[in-house]
This record gives structure tokens, sequence and C-alpha cells, in this order.
């Protein structure tokens, strides 16, 4: 079940704001009923009128996505590039759940569902994302014991639930590291590796929750199953 206000503004028809004047005014109707009360739960079997026309209700999509470089992590981009919604072929207003910077690759989930997308962002939740970094330069044990303490970002403390030397590379100086973080602050990966002295080259989030790329290809993208959306539901605290 969900608030009236929220499934009519849902349905495109008009704000969530706009959509409580017009309960407020009585202009809205569940199954031939006026209702004044904001906060009225209906189901998907309720027919709903606003102004006695009947509104479609948005169906539910969810996508994962293996976001590629180049490709901004939004609905809409003022200078024309491409965005992560253009890269999936629906009508519904799916938006991207958190973001990925614009040259960072990997795990990007999808939704038009405002529930599912705050579950998964939600402090709370503790939703654990895993990235790999190619670093300029070698990373030593003292580096990753400074990222493992703990650095200072926007005035607070962040320490990576995991950090993990992958593989080095001596005749190019550089090297992979596997990090996993529960926070989504701007720029995270990238600024965290920066206050031990590293450049981040490339940066490929391999997996968010339970979601992992598997046989995904960059650029493509797959829809959830109703069980792996019952799982996040699963996740609120």
């Amino acid at each position: 079940m969900e608030r009236l206000q929220k499934v009519i503004a849902s349905s495109g028809v008009t704000s969530r704001r706009k959509a409580e004047e017009l309960i407020t005014a009585g202009k809205v109707k569940v199954n031939g009923e006026v209702v004044t009360e904001l906060g009225t739960k209906v189901t998907d079997k309720d027919r709903i009128e606003v102004e006695n026309v009947l509104i479609a209700k948005e169906v539910k999509e969810y996508y994962l996505l293996n976001k590629p470089r180049g490709v901004v992590t939004t609905t809409s981009d003022d200078k024309g590039r491409k965005t992560v919604v253009d890269l999936i072929p629906t009508n519904a207003r799916i938006y991207p759940v958190g973001r990925l910077d614009y040259d960072t690759t990997g795990v990007l989930l999808l939704t038009n569902d405002g529930d599912f997308a705050n579950i998964l962002m939600h402090p709370a939740s503790e939703v654990e994302k895993v990235y790999m970094a190619k670093l300029k330069g070698i990373i030593k044990g003292e580096q990753i014991n400074a990222l493992k303490d703990g650095v200072k970002l926007d005035d607070q403390v962040v320490k990576p639930s995991r950090v993990k030397l992958k593989k080095v590379d001596p005749k190019t100086n550089t090297c992979m590291v596997q990090i996993t973080i529960h926070e989504g602050k701007n720029h995270q990966v990238k600024r965290m590796f920066e206050s031990v002295g590293f450049e981040v080259l490339k940066l490929k989030r391999e997996k968010e929750a339970f979601f992992d790329l598997k046989d995904l290809q960059s650029g493509e993208f797959r829809k959830l199953t109703p069980k792996e959306v019952a799982k996040v539901y699963g996740l609120q605290k």
C-alpha cells in the first residue's frame, strides 16, 4: 500500500504537493468516493480519479546496468552528454540509484521505485560497494593501513571495510586494489586514495549489495527479478 498523493505524483499527473492540494480540495476519488484525507493508503487495485480523469499507475521497473566510461549518471545533461537513462529503452521515468563518476564504470542500479532506491542509499542499510581501482604507483602496507584506520573527508572520518592489493605491475608502475566501502560520498574512493598519495587511473564498481556484473558487458543491462527486488526490501531496517 502507498500514500494516495505519492501514487498520483508517480503517475506523472502532477507533483506530490499539487496532489495534496487536489486531495484536500475534494478533487480526487478512490473507487468512486471523494477522498480528502492526506495520507490515505491505496493499492494497485484501487481506481483513482483526479478531477474526474482516471490515472494510469506507473509500473515499477528495476534495472542493473554495467555503466560504461563517458556516460553521466543522471537523467538529463545540460551539456548534451549521453546519460545512463539513455542506455535503457523504456518509457518509465527511471533514475539512477546513487551515482558513478563520468569515467567510472560498473554496477549501477536504476529504477522508478523511490522506496527501493532509498533502502539501498540509506546509511542504516549498510550496503557494501566493492570497487577495483587501478592506481598510479604501487601502494604499500603502511598506506593500506592508513586507509583502514580511516581518512578524513568532509570533516568526517571514513573507513573502508576491506582493502586488498590484488596485482602489481612494476613495468608500468601501477597496481590494482580492491576496496569495499559502505558510504556514498562524492568521489569517495578517488579521494580516499588521494589522501594517502595515490591517483586513481581507472575505477570500476564490481558489486553493490548482492548485485554484480556477471556476464554483463560494458553498456549492457538486465531487468532485476522479483526475488532480487524482494531481497532489497529485506535490507530495510
